[in-house]
This record gives C-alpha cells, sequence and structure tokens, in this order.
C-alpha cells in the first residue's frame, strides 16, 4: 500500500511538471540576445502527446495557423520584410510587381542631396518648385534657403516644392534629376525603379517595387547622416519653421529606426523602414496600403517573430527539457 501511495505522490509530480515547466532564454546559452529577451514557453498538447509541442514568443504561437492569421490582415498589395543584415528575403508578396512609389522615392532625392550639396549651402526657389501639391513646405520664391533645411523637409515632412528646389540646384531640371536617382537605384541594385520626378508625384513610366524600396533603404541606411535625419521626430529650421516626421511608427512601434511614408490615389499608401530589435534588425516595405500604420504593426511584429524562430532553429539546441 505504502509503495502505491509513493509511486502516486511520485506521478502526481511529473504530472504537474509537465504543465507547470517553462523554459526561459537564460536555460539556452547557444541563443541570442534577441531571443533571450523574448520569454519562451513551452505549450504541451494533449496528456501523453507531445507531438504539438511548439515555441511560443511574446504570447502567440508561431505555427502556421497564426501566421496565416497575422499575414491575411494585410491589405498592402505589395510586401516585403528583409533582414536589415544581410538582405534576404523573410516574407514576400507581390515583390516585384511595379506601382507608382508615391513619397518613398524621395529617399533617394534626400541621399543624393546629402551627398551632393554643404549643409550650409544656399538653395533657390523657381517658381516651378514653389508651386508643387502637398505635402510642402510654401518655400518662397525671393529667398534663398539652406541645403540643410530642404533636405529635412523632404526626408521628415516629404516637402514635394523642397525636392525640386533640390533637384534644380543638383541637376539643373527635375529631368536630369530624375536621370541621377535612377543611376542611384541602378547602382545599389534596384533594377526595376524607374523615376520621372523628385518627388513620387504620380507621372507616367514611374514606378518601383517592394523588393527596391527595401533594397534602397537598406543602403541609404548606411550613410550616418541619413539616419541621423530621419530618426528625428521633429526638427526646426534655421529659418525658425518646426518640421514634424511623417514616420509615426518611431512614436509608435517598438523598435522603430528610420521609415519614409508615401501616399497618391494611384499608389496607395506607401511605406518603407527599418526596426530593430536586440541586436536583430529588418526592413518592411509596403506598396498599395489601405491600412498601412496596422499593416507595419503586424509585419514588424510577424518580422522579428521569424527571426527568433529562425535562432531558435539556428541553434540547434532543443527547447524542451522534461
Amino acid at each position: 500500500m505504502k509503495k502505491r501511495t509513493l509511486l502516486s505522490l511520485a506521478l502526481s509530480i511529473c504530472f504537474f511538471s509537465l504543465f507547470s515547466t517553462s523554459v526561459v532564454a537564460a536555460d539556452v546559452p547557444v541563443l541570442k540576445d534577441y531571443a533571450k529577451q523574448r520569454a519562451l514557453s513551452i505549450t504541451l498538447g494533449r496528456f501523453g502527446d507531445i507531438s504539438k509541442v511548439k515555441a511560443r514568443i511574446n504570447g502567440q504561437y508561431i505555427g502556421k495557423r497564426n501566421s496565416s492569421a497575422i499575414l491575411n490582415r494585410i491589405s498592402s498589395k505589395c510586401v516585403v520584410i528583409m533582414d536589415g543584415d544581410t538582405g534576404k528575403i523573410i516574407y514576400a508578396k507581390s515583390p516585384d510587381t511595379p506601382r507608382q512609389p508615391a513619397s518613398t522615392i524621395k529617399v533617394l532625392t534626400g541621399m543624393i542631396a546629402i551627398k551632393s550639396l554643404t549643409e550650409e549651402e544656399p538653395v533657390e526657389v523657381s517658381r516651378y518648385a514653389s508651386s508643387m501639391p502637398r505635402s510642402k513646405v510654401y518655400l518662397k520664391t525671393r529667398k534663398k534657403y539652406r541645403a540643410e533645411d530642404l533636405i529635412n523637409a523632404v526626408l521628415l515632412a516629404s516637402a514635394n516644392d523642397a525636392s525640386v528646389a533640390l533637384a534644380e540646384k543638383i541637376a539643373g531640371s527635375e529631368k536630369r534629376f530624375a536621370k541621377m536617382m535612377n543611376l542611384r537605384a541602378r547602382l545599389w541594385g534596384a533594377s526595376q525603379t524607374v523615376c520621372q520626378t523628385a518627388t513620387g508625384l504620380t507621372a507616367k513610366g514611374q514606378q518601383s517595387t517592394a523588393r527596391d524600396l527595401a533594397v534602397i533603404f537598406r543602403h541609404a541606411m548606411q550613410e550616418r547622416e541619413f539616419v541621423e535625419r530621419m530618426s528625428k521626430v521633429t526638427v526646426k529650421t534655421s529659418y525658425g519653421k518646426v518640421l514634424r516626421n511623417h514616420n509615426k511608427a518611431l512614436w509608435k512601434l517598438e523598435g522603430a529606426i528610420a521609415g519614409k511614408t508615401g501616399f497618391t490615389r494611384a499608389a496607395g499608401q506607401t511605406y518603407v523602414g527599418k526596426f530593430t530589435r536586440g541586436g536583430e534588425s529588418i526592413i518592411v516595405a509596403v506598396m498599395g496600403s489601405d491600412t498601412m500604420w496596422d499593416d507595419i504593426e503586424n509585419l514588424v511584429e510577424y518580422g522579428f517573430n521569424r527571426q527568433a524562430v529562425k535562432l531558435l532553429s539556428d541553434s540547434g539546441k532543443s527547447v524542451l527539457r522534461l
């Protein structure tokens, strides 16, 4: 009788251990810091059946069902999630379908201006530049502006008038400047990008793809000055105007580093940006979105979850210790 009691007690302890066991990241010594920062817990299937054991990250199962649920909520016509370090694609949806890029193409405008002009270099504003539609900072034709202020206006406030003023200063005309944009895109490997404007305003023959936007942004983020400008929420110009960054992800999403928004009726909502968490980085590009900020939030979570799962797989260690 005593033996039966002891056996029952031992079985009860084992049963309790199975359902109370959790694996913290510190128990898996080979994981990178990113995985260690995200709680890992083990969920068992039916009693006696451990075939459905799954890793759970941030309280969400990372399985086919959960992935489908996340991706089914994405309204964007074209999507790319890219590893920010390697450039490898984590997830793609119609990544090479050409679409109007809207203001995301201003990443090229800003980068060329950063490389071509000194911060204090004066820039005149033509009537053509000042006539650009919104978004704009309402530049005056009788006034000269510092290149630094106009570059910030392009990258943060998505100013069309500043974009054209810089293009005319650098290349003499917007058309010639667009050729410089195309050359820069080709050098970076964005082979399907064709620029007709410095602004991204809808133009016949102008196009890019989600893959190209991610490629362009990944290269631009290697330029320290570009990163410093794009990571600021607000900037005050030398003439007293406050510029506000259109990239809401900076104050809404964990790990947001920089990003560029865009919108035209032809393009829909477009976006490309970089996010970093726990030493891992991803670049997210969307085109033709109806619910851009919701899409970005879901894609960022999905992308980092995929990265964490890959870290677990690459570690070669079992996360279940019974």
